[in-house]
């Protein structure tokens, strides 16, 4: 059935739009155009100027094209004053300042020292291992050496998760622990870890000839 048979055709009404409901009645009355001696509407608007940005002129289509050929935006300014005006404008006239101008204390250089002050309630900023300081990055200085390490002892020494420093006695020591923790008889017959257990076999075995008791 068409629609416009429908008894209901009449009684459909639509909303107004929102913006044409805000408009104010002076916007949608035609005002008299505001150009000395003329008589027309003033159907289109013009700025006043620079000091009055949300004020304007009604005129008809001739003035507002004869007024916006003449009109400048910097009238009465001098070129600094328009030079400094653009600048700002890149900044939407708010105020700016060069880096580091309003900045708290200067940083200690360090990042343990730079972050000492910071509130960490998550402990973003705390040793993963347990410590509560900041952990060194790559760039500290390496903790000295009592002795000599060659690349291969270094090596095996990861692999047990030793340091440098570590006697035969704790190499002794981790050796067993690791081989409880990864050998498939302590895991259910899971042989998912056997080359882990491999490479702490092998480094065992040259740990032991080269680390003093």
């Amino acid at each position: 059935m068409p629609i416009d048979t429908s008894k209901f055709f009449d009684s459909i009404r639509i909303k107004p739009k929102k913006a044409a409901a805000r408009q104010p009645a002076v916007a949608r009355e035609a005002v008299p155009c505001q150009w000395p001696d003329c008589k027309n509407k003033g159907t289109h608007r013009a700025p006043k100027g620079r000091e009055n940005a949300r004020e304007y002129w009604q005129f008809c289509l001739d003035h507002v094209r004869e007024y916006n050929q003449s009109y400048n935006f910097f009238s009465g300014m001098n070129a600094e004053a328009v030079a400094r005006y653009q600048k700002d404008a890149l900044t939407g006239h708010r105020p700016t300042w060069k880096m580091g101008a309003n900045t708290a204390k200067r940083g200690t250089g360090s990042a343990e020292g730079d972050l000492s002050g910071a509130s960490d309630p998550f402990s973003v900023f705390a040793e993963i291992n347990g410590r509560g300081s900041w952990r060194p990055g790559p760039e500290a200085a390496p903790k000295a050496e009592t002795r000599k390490v060659f690349n291969a002892e270094r090596k095996a020494l990861q692999v047990m998760g030793l340091g440098p420093d570590a006697t035969l006695e704790e190499v002794k020591v981790k050796y067993k622990a690791l081989v409880k923790q990864h050998h498939p008889d302590a895991n259910g017959g899971d042989r998912s870890t056997e080359d882990r257990l491999i490479e702490i076999i092998k480094a065992y075995n040259y740990l032991k000839t080269v680390v003093r008791a």
